[in-house]
């Protein structure tokens, strides 16, 4: 009995250190990754200055990095193609994290980073900080790894985009391949931020970056399988989507709950019906979700903005965030939804989905979606 208890006790010992080991462990490295990036930042940004001030090239980066490894034998991480990189970290960043200006021997930042002082080339490395991120984002920021980095900045095109694959990677713990194979694949425009007008309808800062995360530009429902196009309208798609509530509620993400389909409005003693609303948790708003079974038109938007309205005044509680709109077309065209959405009062974005066996769309404009597809077979 006695050896029971001595051994029960040692195997609560060892978890117990295993738990506080890894825990550090993981402090450590968290924070060693924080260091490594404000120091390529800093030593990018020197770069960066230099290359305009000085006229460095290709030939000054390859002797500087010889040198190091002189003097710092088994230096590993600041070959010249190493620096190079670092000087575009900095540079797809500046905008965020500050910029750095020489102007005869007087050195200016416009951030809370002072990496060089011009009189003697002093490199003085700070945190990384910037108030343009939510605490969420910055945080992901600070953990992805410098080489995940540059390949973002390298293979992205727009800030909405790099953010994606930075927090998709601090979430999911992407490796550099894998990392290259999403990107390659083009998973940010397959499931990437929603078309919406969150910059301008939704104040609260940290509200905002919640709402442009919670919902994707398309969705692919696997339940429902179409097999003539002609027979179905959203009412038939609607009823797919009660019938499976649970797995669309999979495909929508995290946080959302059910309150019904075809939800009753009242006004003006006359009966208005949303398609489906749900309640989000972590945005603590109502979300309804108009279904159409055309590609997106702008009267739409005019439609969502009345039962959003209609829902804040007499559905929403006083503790909870605006009512949020979504309307889940088979199709949108960029330009046509950016000037529908861009006067809107109300919070509300635009996304397309498709059934299990349609083909996605880049692959019906080259082969003319399903039936081009069965011509060819």
């Amino acid at each position: 009995m006695e050896q029971n208890i001595i051994q029960t006790d040692i195997h609560r010992a060892v978890e117990a250190i295993k738990v506080a080991i890894l825990q550090t462990r993981r402090k450590v490295m968290i924070q060693a990754n924080k260091d490594s990036l404000a120091l390529n930042y800093s030593i990018g940004g020197y770069i960066s200055c230099r290359k305009q001030t000085s006229h460095w090239g290709d030939k000054v980066l390859d002797t500087i990095s010889s040198q190091l490894q002189q003097e710092l034998p088994g230096l590993r991480g600041f070959t010249k193609s190493n620096l190079k990189k670092m000087c575009v970290f900095y540079e797809g960043w500046k905008e965020f994290f500050g910029i750095i200006f020489f102007k005869g021997n007087n050195s200016v930042t416009s951030n809370k980073i002072s990496p060089v002082s011009a009189d003697n080339d002093e490199i003085t490395i700070g945190q990384l900080i910037t108030d343009q991120f939510d605490k969420a984002t910055l945080e992901a920021f600070l953990t992805v790894q410098f080489t995940h980095h540059y390949e973002i900045l390298r293979r992205s095109e727009s800030i909405n985009e790099r953010l994606f694959y930075i927090r998709r990677v601090a979430s999911e713990f992407w490796s550099v391949d894998k990392l290259k194979y999403n990107i390659r694949e083009q998973l940010y425009l397959k499931e990437g931020t929603m078309p919406n007008n969150f910059a301008v309808t939704l104040h609260d800062g940290e509200q905002k970056q919640k709402a442009m995360r919670a919902f994707r530009k398309n969705y692919k429902l696997d339940f429902i399988e179409i097999d003539d196009v002609d027979e179905w309208d959203e009412h038939k798609v609607e009823a797919k989507i009660v019938e499976n509530i649970k797995r669309f509620i999979m495909a929508l993400g995290a946080d959302f709950s059910y309150m019904g389909n075809q939800y009753r409005l009242i006004v003006d003693d006359k009966e208005y019906f949303i398609d489906l609303l749900f309640y989000n948790r972590r945005l603590r708003c109502l979300v309804a979700i108009e279904l159409k079974w055309t590609e997106f038109l702008p009267e739409y938007v005019g439609k969502m903005n009345f039962y959003l309205s209609a829902l804040d005044d007499l559905v929403r509680l006083p503790n909870e965030n605006p009512s949020i709109g979504i309307i889940l077309c088979r199709g949108q065209k960029q330009r046509t939804v950016e000037y529908a959405l861009r006067d809107t009062r109300k919070p509300m974005g635009v996304a397309t989905y498709r059934a299990a066996n349609e083909l996605p769309e880049e692959y019906g404009e080259v082969l003319g979606g399903l039936e081009g597809l069965k011509e060819l077979m």
